[in-house]
């Protein structure tokens, strides 16, 4: 595995963690790496699965129990790429706050804990993070709030740990997803890209070392307006006060040291 300033990081000869690996996105990133020429990919899953390829090796834990996500970190040797990409979906309306507390957990708090938990061996490699967001994050999808504001704040999340971690040589990927052909917008009556091609899109777009990923063609519709745009340039200004702040508890906790 080898990493270059203009070209990211690379999939091939590495080692990749998937979350939510049994389906849709997490299934079709899976395939893609070992298209890609990936030594071992772990398929982080809740449940037992078997893949045909002996370079995937099934990974158990819960991403809301941190003790699981302990012990996995601890099966691990070395890691090259994380992908956070289980996630959370479910119709509400506002009414019932254990909704919002339900998506912050899986969607937040859960992807925040596993990166912690896998840092010293992404800090090793100077590997990457790779954050699957949603759209949703940029602009709220009324019928599913809470996961909208879940989404949003992972979204923060990864802008936050993209500066704390520079330093450590660990990029920070947030890949805004559109509609997905997958169970978890089975219901949605619209067009949707096939999880496959937004795989794709998604390692294309680590190997290409870009921030921001918009993997699919709705998605893709809002890539140039936001990397030129007033947002983008606000967060890099905001991230050089990293360099200059002095070291608060999360950046020191967050050394994987």
């Amino acid at each position: 595995m080898s990493i270059s300033a203009a070209t990211g990081t690379q999939v091939a000869n590495g080692t990749v963690l998937v979350t939510g690996a049994n389906r849709g996105i997490g299934r079709a990133l899976v395939e893609e790496a070992l298209a890609r020429g990936a030594e071992r990919v772990y398929a982080g899953v809740r449940r037992p699965v078997t893949h045909p390829d002996r370079r995937v090796i099934p990974l158990m834990f819960d991403l809301t129990d941190a003790a699981q996500i302990r012990a996995a970190a601890g099966q691990v040797e070395s890691l090259d790429i994380l992908v956070n990409n289980a996630g959370l979906a479910l119709y509400d309306d506002l009414g019932d706050p254990s909704a919002i507390e339900q998506h912050l957990a899986v969607n937040l708090y859960g992807p925040l804990a596993v990166t912690q938990a896998f840092l010293p061996l992404l800090t090793r490699s100077r590997g990457a993070v790779v954050n699957v967001l949603s759209t949703a994050a940029l602009a709220a999808l009324p019928v599913i709030p809470a996961y909208s504001i879940s989404k949003a704040a992972a979204f923060s999340m990864s802008q936050s740990l993209r500066a704390l971690l520079a330093g450590q040589g660990v990029r920070v990927h947030a890949v805004m997803t559109g509609p997905t052909d997958t169970d978890m917008s089975r219901g949605l009556d619209i067009p949707k890209a096939a999880p496959e091609s937004v795989a794709r899109a998604i390692f294309r777009g680590v190997t290409s070392g870009a921030e921001e990923i918009f993997p699919d063609r709705m998605s893709a519709s809002l890539e140039q307006s936001w990397n030129g745009g007033a947002v983008k340039a606000m967060e890099r200004q905001n991230a050089a006060l990293v360099a200059a702040a002095p070291a608060a508890p999360v950046a020191s906790g967050m050394s994987g040291t």
